[in-house]
């Protein structure tokens, strides 16, 4: 079994100087490879630093909207500049987080929308964090012509009828260590409607660990009890959840199957 984690943060502090363990023990449960994403200039350089060193991981970079008020030209031309890098697979993660309101909401709205249409013009997809916002996230990626740039809805939590929604647009849904909690009765709905298509799975660590481990520290190995909880929820193997959700990791992020 080989599994894609599709948004996981190697390149945050908790595993700063131990990445090379964190991705052995990531192999020894079937975790093969892993996009590292970035969300200012700190975590954007750790996951290019970390994709040039391990074969196996590819880079996301951009500006969360929790960092869009750090957001300026400046930012933009490093940003475009490193989107040419060959081992960057995607832009993000960007998006809308209405709950923590780090920065001011028409500042995040302005910022997703200008990143979009980065990423229309560069031909990138992207990697969508959206956090009690699915309405304003919806009518900016529909004024941004979506289906001209494509991406993932990440660690999604919303019900069928959003699943359906985004999917109709021409998103990827990503399901991350919620998905295995007991009390997540919207992610069990909607996983069983996503096409496999357009089926991905990932752990968002350090955050969001899923059962058994709930509770403790995340890491990208736990991508593996992600697998399994999406097909218990979907009736099937996790070798087939395993296989098609790298199968969709590697054409979203237009990648040689061989990789």
């Amino acid at each position: 079994m080989e599994i894609f984690d599709s948004h996981t943060h190697l390149n945050d502090t908790p595993y700063l100087g131990h990445e090379a363990e964190y991705v052995q023990q990531a192999h020894d449960l079937g975790v093969t490879e892993m996009a590292i994403v970035g969300s200012d200039t700190t975590l954007n350089d750790g996951a290019l630093r970390l994709a040039h060193s391990f074969s196996n991981l590819y880079a996301i970079i951009g500006w969360h909207p929790e960092s869009s008020k750090d957001y300026d030209q400046a930012k933009e031309d490093q940003l475009i500049q490193d989107l040419a890098d060959p081992k960057v697979v995607a832009l993000g993660e960007i998006g809308l987080d209405y709950h923590w309101d780090t920065s001011p909401r028409e500042t995040q709205r302005r910022i997703f929308a200008r990143q979009l249409a980065i990423a229309r013009d560069l031909h990138i997809p992207v990697s969508i964090h959206t956090r009690e916002a699915f309405d304003d996230t919806y009518r900016i990626m529909q004024e941004a012509h979506f289906d001209q740039i494509g991406g993932i809805m990440h660690s999604f939590t919303g019900d069928g009828e959003w699943a359906k929604k985004f999917l109709d647009l021409g998103a990827y849904v990503s399901y991350s260590g919620i998905v295995s909690f007991k009390n997540a009765p919207e992610e069990h709905e909607s996983v069983q409607v996503i096409p496999e298509d357009r089926l991905l799975v990932e752990t968002d660590a350090p955050y969001l660990t899923p059962a058994p481990y709930r509770g403790r520290p995340n890491q990208p190995a736990y991508t593996r009890y992600v697998v399994e909880a999406v097909a218990n929820l979907r009736g099937d193997t996790p070798e087939h959840i395993a296989a098609i959700t790298r199968a969709n990791a590697h054409r979203i992020f237009n990648l040689k199957e061989n990789n």
